[in-house]
């Protein structure tokens, strides 16, 4: 879906994110599948190169548009020219990191165009927050990222918290390990008298 045609109605954000999704998979496509193929065309030799994601889930190596203002965010400029002086894990780290802040430009540009409220933003950043970024598909989640998360599922964060008064009544005299989730990100080991 091309937004902004003549005569067309204002998009949803299921619209904006199916075009986004798209390009996204394009993206991945080009960084994971055909790598080898986005690295030839990338020479550094060429003029300023972007990257551009489709929302056909296709992918393309290309100058930037030359209108002015352009009708969508631009990608990057010069992935070719970052190309020469890095490994190529990192310049692919490079380009991905491009893309995923291209893709939320695009989204909450057409958002901002189209007069997203802030229900539909929200719902829009949440379906696009649902995808795995495309660096971390490429490149793979960070060391930090895997141990942040939780160690028990679906824990609430309005669970209440327990009566200190009954917890001494119950406990006194002894050991007892709390986990209060909401003011403490940890188990702390409490001597209750």
């Amino acid at each position: 879906m091309e937004f902004g045609a003549k005569g067309q109605k204002k998009p949803k954000p299921i619209d904006v994110f199916k075009n986004v999704k798209g390009r996204y998979t394009g993206l991945i496509k080009a960084l994971t599948t055909d790598v080898e193929e986005l690295y030839k065309q990338c020479d550094p030799e060429k003029e300023n190169l972007s990257l551009y994601g489709l929302p056909n889930e296709q992918w393309e190596v290309n100058l930037p548009a030359e209108d002015s203002p352009p009708g969508l965010p631009e990608p990057v400029l010069g992935i070719n020219f970052a190309r020469e002086g890095m490994e190529q894990k990192e310049w692919l780290s490079f380009v991905a990191y491009h893309s995923d802040s291209w893709l939320l430009a695009i989204a909450f540009y057409v958002g901002a165009r189209f007069g997203f409220g802030k229900a539909e933003r929200k719902k829009l950043f949440d379906m696009i927050n649902d995808l795995p970024s495309i660096h971390e598909v490429v490149i793979g989640v960070p060391e930090t990222q895997q141990k942040e998360k939780p160690t028990v599922p679906n824990q609430s964060k309005n669970k209440s918290k327990p009566n200190a008064s009954k917890v001494k009544k119950l406990c006194s005299q002894s050991m007892l390990y709390l986990h209060v989730n909401s003011v403490i990100p940890f188990c702390v080991l409490l001597r209750l008298k």
